[in-house]
């Protein structure tokens, strides 16, 4: 069986597309993945599966959310290899390990973005503090003034880069990684 994690974008979020998380697991359940386990409110799930195809994964997901609790998400699906290559491509730990990882986050592109949004977003960050690197499929963020004032958030890199995303902080993405090798 293959470890996957999804990560469900939108949902728990000052009060929009509630999903109690006892519930979100029992329906991974009824859907026949295993070993499932949620972590926080904000839509992280890991799993394991016998299809090796996550598109397909995906869309039964969404599919179930939408048919159980009437929410159209974005769900995105990792396997445990594309988090960890994530977890150990982080281009602001590598360059400084002791990076104050309360100021990170990564933001998972559910494919290759349109590089001609790239430009415009340099642009609305160059008289920042605020920092990111485009690695394969993941957005690295060093927001030293918080997550909650950057101009660096889901809905810009998704207008500009015309793709689907989720962000998550350092500490999630350590914790699932964490969790994934239980």
């Amino acid at each position: 069986m293959l470890t996957y994690i999804a990560l469900l974008r939108g949902i728990n979020v000052s009060g929009h597309h509630k999903i109690k998380m006892t519930d979100l697991k029992q329906l991974f359940l009824d859907l026949g993945y295993h070993d499932v386990t949620t972590y926080i409110q904000s839509g992280n799930v890991i799993f394991k599966s016998n299809i090796k195809e996550p598109i397909l994964i995906e869309n039964t997901i969404i599919s179930a959310i939408s048919k159980h609790f009437g929410h159209t998400i974005e769900v995105l699906i990792l396997t445990k290899n594309d988090l960890i290559t994530i977890f150990n491509a982080n281009p602001f730990l590598a360059k400084d390990p002791t990076t104050d990882i309360s100021k990170l986050h990564v933001t998972i592109l559910n494919k290759m973005p349109d590089l001609d949004g790239i430009p415009t977003i340099e642009i609305l960050v160059a008289n920042s503090d605020d920092e990111f690197q485009l690695i394969e499929n993941a957005i690295y963020l060093y927001c030293p003034n918080g997550y909650g004032n950057t101009k660096l958030n889901n809905n810009l890199f998704e207008k500009k880069l015309k793709i689907a995303t989720t962000t998550r902080n350092w500490n999630t993405i350590s914790k699932l990684v964490e969790l994934s090798n239980l």
